[in-house]
């Protein structure tokens, strides 16, 4: 293959040269979005369904970068340091497969090494620049931007569930945004590719996004019909309209619209840290099979404020019982609360054989769950506080709850022990805990 074919090859059919990679769901669509990444010059924003491979496009775009402009500058953003060094560690297993070192020796004459290759960071034998600035740099969104300037900046799913949950998050990751057009070098461009939480995240300040939902006639053979339906049978509406129509659905039936509050953590005068939910209660609602989720909520009421840690698991509670009991003695929180509606107080039984000495309040649930979320959660709302640890997707059931809602889990079981707390003298028992 001559030096300008191969170049053409990789600059018109990057969708060919990613299945040699080993890429083989990528396709026309996927092709476009390539080259737009690696040849386009204004700022865009790439909105697909979850499982679309957009991040398998951005990580072949970012190694074609470094071999067809190994003097550019690119930084690679996502939420967390350790989603960042998944792709980091994708492009580099791109530019050392042998197909790729094929092409490189057609082009330049000379082997691909990686002078750098850190967790973070890569640079090739390919770049002449002598700046000192590799040709890649990864970074989450909580590092440092100071100093640093790039030709090509990519964003990809910089804005998650988090931002979805958390005003505050939504505009920490604004400012983030707002700053990378401080770095970005003149006549470069910023990529961003992700899907939506919320109205108000980052991609309300982005270029309009370029759209490929669940129904778009090209993601339909990618996600089957037949999966799609599993996918929205197991998770809430809003959830199902943000991640694959890439809508956000009216909130008006929505039972919690206020942001939830988050736990700061506070340290005794030895430096040790304090825990809230000391001699708290634990509740179990328990899943069974199905559709259901094994909600685990324990709870800690200290004057007007309920202190919640919550989890979430889409498994038959036999499965997790385990991890609940070890949580509940970790945070000293019993007795532990289930009702025997679905089970005849078997659970409550099994407990018992377990930890015999963590005590047990069986009980049955007599009340409609959405009066009873309706009336208690609510009512507690905006005094209760989130411990670290709490799963989100426990906290974005809550938020998406309604009289109709498809999940109910953790809101019925976060409205259960605030039924509880909110009574007098529920702390009449012999703490298990000394």
């Amino acid at each position: 293959m001559t030096r300008q074919t191969a170049i053409e090859f990789l600059i018109t059919r990057p969708d060919e040269y990613a299945k040699m990679l080993g890429f083989t769901k990528l396709g026309i669509l996927h092709r476009n979005w390539i080259i737009e990444m690696v040849r386009g010059t204004e700022d865009k924003t790439l909105q697909a369904s979850r499982g679309t491979y957009k991040t398998t496009c951005v990580s072949v775009a970012l190694a074609l970068i470094c071999i067809l402009l190994p003097n550019k500058k690119t930084m690679f953003m996502r939420k967390t340091d350790s989603d960042v060094k998944e792709v980091i560690k994708q492009v580099q297993k791109i530019l050392l497969d042998p197909h790729t070192q094929y092409f490189v020796n057609c082009i330049y004459g000379v082997g691909l090494t990686l002078n750098v290759q850190s967790a973070t960071e890569i640079s090739t034998n390919l770049s002449c620049d002598n700046k000192g600035t590799n040709q890649l740099i990864g970074v989450g969104t909580g590092g440092s931007l100071t100093g640093k300037h790039f030709d090509r900046i990519f964003t990809d799913d910089i804005v998650n569930v988090q931002d979805r949950i958390s005003k505050a998050e939504r505009d920490c990751t604004k400012t983030i945004y707002q700053e990378l057009q401080n770095i970005k070098n003149r006549g470069g461009k910023i990529f961003n590719t992700g899907t939506p939480w919320h109205k108000e995240d980052c991609f309300s300040i982005m270029p309009e996004p370029e759209k490929y939902n669940c129904y778009h006639p090209e993601i339909k053979k990618i996600i089957s019909e037949k999966e799609l339906e599993a996918i929205k049978a197991s998770m809430t509406p809003s959830l199902f309209a943000a991640n694959y129509e890439l809508q956000h659905i009216a909130s008006e039936n929505a039972l919690f619209e206020t942001a939830p509050k988050f736990y700061k953590q506070e340290y005794d005068k030895d430096g040790k840290p304090i825990n809230p939910l000391r001699d708290g209660i634990a509740h179990i609602d328990a899943a069974y099979g199905g559709d259901d989720y094994t909600a685990f909520t324990c709870a800690k009421r200290r004057g007007d404020t309920i202190y919640i840690y919550g989890k979430l698991w889409h498994n038959h509670v036999d499965t997790v019982l385990s991890r609940i009991l070890d949580d509940a003695k970790r945070l000293a929180c019993a007795p532990v609360y289930c009702e025997d509606n679905g089970d005849k107080g078997f659970l409550g039984k099994e407990i018992r054989s377990k930890e015999p000495n963590l005590p047990v309040r069986v009980y049955h649930e007599k009340e409609n769950k959405y009066a009873k979320v309706a009336t208690y959660l609510r009512k507690w709302w905006d005094n209760i506080v989130f411990l670290e640890g709490t799963d989100r997707e426990y906290i974005a059931q809550i938020m998406d709850y309604t009289e109709d809602a498809e999940h109910d889990d953790a809101p019925d079981s976060a409205a259960c022990v605030c039924r509880i707390l909110g009574r007098v003298g529920i702390t009449g028992y012999v703490s298990p805990f000394g």
